[in-house]
């Protein structure tokens, strides 16, 4: 399977990706997987084939990756079962820009009030940029998503990699950069979130939207879908939040 150039656009860890092989970057996305709560200790991991589709590398790439990362004692490998997220943690780890536990100090309406003012403008200059071949990859993520059924944390790994995929056809990397981490904000809640009736549903119905929208490359089109679907991602973690449900 030929590599997405999207993967070659991935922020690192503090250093360039110039050098950096696909198995490195895969394992380096399992890693901001695991480090914003999307991924938790005691998860099977899914199985190669999904995760290959989803992250747009061959098997053999994420085998790789994850016999890297099973060396590090990050996951967990056994014959005869799948692999599982170790007893880690990784929240000191730079996303982008900032930590996970750095974003996740701040409160709801703040980190809300940022995404609104400055997401909106990355996914407006997005519609305008946008190509034909992430426009296909964004449409091989809704597939994903809609075999996807109920299961939250496999629906959550191909939002990731929709999010950020758009965000980076903004032509701006800081601001992509910026917004990726806001995206990474009470992950631990978004997946409780995501785990109740109609959630996964509602939020493939809004990708459905900003995907239609960007085809046309309609910014006003984007921009309201994209603000819809902030707003509901900012109602649910509010219940969550005020609930005190545990993460």
């Amino acid at each position: 399977m030929e590599e997405s150039p999207i993967l070659t656009q991935v922020p690192n860890v503090g250093r360039s990706l110039t050098r950096q092989t696909a198995r490195d970057v895969i394992a380096e996305k399992l890693m901001v997987l695991i480090a914003t709560n999307m991924l938790r200790p005691g998860d099977e991991l899914p199985g190669e084939r999904e995760l290959a589709n989803v992250l747009h590398v061959s098997r053999e790439t994420v085998r790789g990756a994850i016999q890297m990362l099973a060396a590090q004692r990050i996951i967990e490998v056994s014959h005869g079962s799948r692999s599982r997220v170790g007893k880690v943690d990784l929240s000191h780890i730079t996303v982008t820009i900032a930590s996970p536990s750095a974003i996740d100090s701040y409160d709801l309406e703040s980190v809300h009030a940022a995404r609104l003012h400055i997401e909106l403008k990355v996914v407006g200059d997005a519609a305008e940029r946008i190509d034909g071949e992430i426009l296909k990859k964004l449409e091989s993520l809704l597939e994903a998503q809609r075999l996807g059924g109920d299961d939250a944390m496999r629906f959550l790994i191909c939002d990731r990699e929709f999010h950020l995929a758009i965000y980076r056809s903004c032509g701006n990397p800081l601001l992509a950069d910026f917004v990726s981490d806001l995206y990474t904000y009470m992950m631990n809640y978004r997946r409780n979130a995501m785990s109740q009736p109609g959630a996964i549903e509602a939020s493939y119905n809004d990708h459905v939207a900003i995907v239609d929208a960007l085809a046309r490359h309609d910014r006003d089109a984007v921009v309201a879908a994209f603000q819809h679907h902030l707003t509901r991602i900012y109602e649910t973690t509010s219940v969550l939040l005020a609930a005190g449900e545990p993460a």
